[in-house]
């Protein structure tokens, strides 16, 4: 007899918007520390939170790990890959695992060292209810019920707006696709701690609203959150405080003194600050290490925190008591710009974007719809015409190390570039091109996702691309001192500012509105109060931007560049693409090869000629619209013999259309055999005279010689008219081939080339 588990689980449920979130705890991954399932509809994720016993030894941050585990088949559906297996994570994944890792990382205890790792595996995707959602939810419910220290729990919704321009609240993925707004908001019970969004020139009164909305909405998820903590949740960890005692801390300061203070006033460049700040930490060094055994007294680590803190205490006391900035500007005031475009002579479009330290180079590329991005994730997005890439190369910071592919903040920037940029780009009717934008962070002191938008917007129009209006972005800051209150907002955050400062929330738009947003903090959260004094900064320092951007270049080039393909669009019947492509791809290789274009071909008949050579499009246009032309009675072709036999000639007008040529109809004169007229491989010129109800095509070449009207041919054909006879002239015998009438030279008429 086999014993049976008692399996003891706990389901908690809470309204998210209009639907319902249930949570359930104690049926899988019992040997973690906790996890938990999280389901909404039919879609369910399992979030797991594991911390190591000790903390790891000589670090000064928290290593927190997420991972979003991408599974396809929680939507039924095998990798595509040639192992069929999951590789590496997916954008998707990492961006889901950025959102999560955002929301958590300000709510543990400060000097808590200890590893942890939260996993979230999707187990059922029911591609209507978004997983990055309940990811965030089951993230914080696992670390809430866990023994892992935790100063959640946070709660995350998603806001739109319906067509009718009403907010929605946890909408689903068909609600919110496509729409000028997708928010997304995590948050405390107290304040928002991470925002990510695309939007469609959204005005700032109008996000207020809805970030106000979306802090409301989940209330209810971080009460059962707390409810589970009460009644499920297990005993906090105890853990050591890393970090230098006070006797280190109150001897490292004491030597310090002024010296961090006098740099900050007397530097204004990022080198020149750092070289005198490296400087004095190796003093610092020195001073407490033994003369004569050369052992340290206290740990480096140790040294170098107290710095640290001694520096973010020095930078932030001078913003919020003197209202001066380690590079001397006011708090609303950008760095110093250039502009420029067209730096490179061969791409297709290029635009470079420098403020202050900060130096960002952009480059367009424009290709086929065919090139556009196909996706094998979890994502219902399946194809991506506009594609954005960020590279953050170690030489824009004076760094040597390894070049290991982008890392998941590379990605993580140029999505929200991407996002900032997408309203813009002109639909597929209007401009039929797959776009790729790649922004080269060249040197890099600070808010460089936001310079990589303004210079793809310069890109973009250098390319001729005709956006419908341009972008710029500011990364903005905050210092908040959380004893008395006080806080400023900064404009334009340099380096420092953001190492050293409470926020970083990155605002991109046109005049008219925003088009993406990204906040991180490392305080529990924000008011909205501090939230709208960042936006109406945000946007002053915008306007400023896109009239400097204006003064270079004022609106899209009127044409792309020559080194750029021209794409022509045409509109086949859907039951002629097999007979285009022909057997193989025979007979699409064959146009591409001879008249040196791309062509691609839509399965909705829509058909895509690229070339560089306008003469060459044109020739693969006509050659397309050969191969689906229907043959027209009275049309005159130029077609090539396939077929001889007694009573006539198979000709072939169209590619795969053949029509048949009577004796009597192959000269303006008797004909006795009809190899004395043609034979197989000639090229001739015949008129349809009629197309039976069986598709048998009639023609005559008579026709053609004698010039007669459609009327006139098929009366002589009806009648069996014979033809005149004659000498003397051309192959045929015949007076002139081509001869129109009596006498006179050869003449040919237009004809529709096959």
């Amino acid at each position: 007899m086999v014993d049976k588990l008692s399996v003891v689980s706990f389901e908690y449920a809470a309204p998210l918007g209009d639907r319902e979130i249930v949570v359930e705890v104690g049926k899988l991954a019992m040997q973690a520390n906790a996890a938990v399932t999280v389901r909404m509809g039919d879609s369910m994720v399992l979030a797991t939170a594991v911390a190591t016993k000790e903390p790891r030894e000589g670090i000064t941050f928290f290593p927190l790990t997420v991972d979003f585990e991408e599974r396809l088949y929680a939507v039924g559906r095998i990798p595509g890959s040639f192992f069929r297996r999951e590789g590496r994570p997916s954008e998707t994944a990492i961006l889901y695992s950025r959102l999560v890792d955002r929301s958590l990382r300000p709510l543990f205890p400060k000097g808590f060292r200890n590893d942890v790792q939260v996993i979230i595996t999707p187990l059922s995707f029911d591609e209507v209810h978004p997983l990055d959602t309940i990811a965030v939810i089951a993230a914080s419910a696992a670390l809430t019920v866990s023994d892992i220290p935790f100063l959640g729990p946070v709660g995350h919704t998603r806001i739109t707006l319906d067509d009718e321009g009403n907010f929605v609240v946890n909408p689903t993925i068909p609600e919110y696709e496509g729409k000028r707004l997708d928010l997304r908001v995590s948050g405390t019970a107290d304040a928002i701690n991470m925002v990510e969004c695309a939007a469609g020139e959204v005005e700032e009164e109008v996000m207020l609203r809805a970030l106000e909305l979306a802090h409301e909405a989940i209330q209810p998820v971080i009460e059962l959150q707390n409810r589970m903590r009460e009644e499920i949740g297990k005993p906090k960890m105890s853990y050591p405080v890393m970090g230098p005692t006070e006797e280190v801390e109150a001897e490292v300061r004491a030597w310090l003194g002024d010296k961090v203070e006098r740099i900050i006033a007397e530097t204004s460049s990022k080198e020149e600050r750092n070289e005198a700040l490296e400087a004095l930490s190796r003093e610092l060094e020195a001073a407490f290490t033994d003369p004569e055994t050369g052992a340290p007294k206290y740990a480096v680590q140790d040294l170098a925190e107290v710095f640290e803190a001694v520096l973010k205490e020095t930078v932030r006391r001078r913003i919020l008591e003197l209202g001066e900035r380690p590079d001397g500007r006011r708090p609303d005031e950008i760095r110093p710009l250039h502009i420029e475009v067209g730096l490179s002579p061969r791409a297709h479009g290029s635009g470079l974007f420098q403020r202050g330290e900060t130096q960002v180079l952009s480059i367009a590329t424009l290709g086929t719809v065919g090139e556009e991005q196909m996706l094998d994730d979890l994502g219902i997005m399946e194809r991506k015409r506009y594609m954005h890439h960020y590279n953050f190369p170690p030489f824009s910071t004076g760094e040597a190390r390894p070049l290991r592919g982008p890392r998941r903040r590379e990605i993580g920037h140029g999505a929200l570039a991407e996002n900032a940029l997408r309203p813009m780009i002109p639909p597929e009717e209007e401009f039929p091109y797959a776009i790729r934008v790649v922004s080269e962070v060249l040197s890099s002191n600070g808010s460089t996702s936001m310079a990589s938008v303004c210079a793809s917007s310069l890109a973009l129009m250098d390319a001729g691309v005709p956006i419908k209006a341009p972008v710029a972005g500011i990364a903005m800051g905050l210092v908040v001192d959380e004893e008395t209150g006080r806080y400023k907002v900064l404009t334009d955050i340099q380096g420092i500012e953001d190492a050293l400062g409470d926020m970083d929330f990155k605002v991109a738009g046109t005049e008219q509105g925003i088009t993406a947003l990204q906040m991180d903090i490392k305080i529990k959260g924000l008011n909205m109060e501090i939230m709208r004094q960042a936006l109406e900064q945000a946007r002053a320092a915008r306007l400023e931007i896109l009239a400097a951007m204006k003064e270079v270049l004022p609106e899209p080039r009127p044409e792309i560049s020559p080194h750029a393909p021209r794409i022509f669009t045409m509109q086949i019947p859907v039951d002629k693409i097999g007979k285009l492509i022909g057997p193989g791809g025979k007979h699409i290789r064959a146009i591409q090869q001879e008249t040196n274009t791309k062509i691609e071909i839509t399965p909705e008949g829509t058909v895509y000629i690229a070339s560089t050579d306008l003469e060459g499009a044109e020739r693969a246009r006509e050659m397309v619209q050969l191969y689906t032309e229907e043959a027209q009675v009275g049309k005159i072709y130029t077609g090539r013999v396939v077929r001889v036999t007694d009573f006539g000639a198979f000709v072939e007008i169209l590619p795969g259309v053949d029509g048949m040529v009577h004796i009597s109809q192959l000269s303006d004169r008797r004909v006795p055999r009809v190899e004395d007229v043609v034979k197989v491989g000639d090229e001739i010129m015949v008129m349809v005279t009629d197309i039976d109800p069986e598709g048998r095509i009639r023609l005559s070449r008579q026709a053609v010689l004698e010039g007669w009207t459609l009327e006139e041919a098929r009366e002589a054909d009806r009648k069996g008219k014979k033809p005149r006879s004659g000498g003397g002239g051309g192959r045929d015998g015949r007076r002139g081939a081509g001869q129109r009438g009596r006498g006179g030279r050869s003449r040919r008429p237009e004809r529709s080339r096959r």
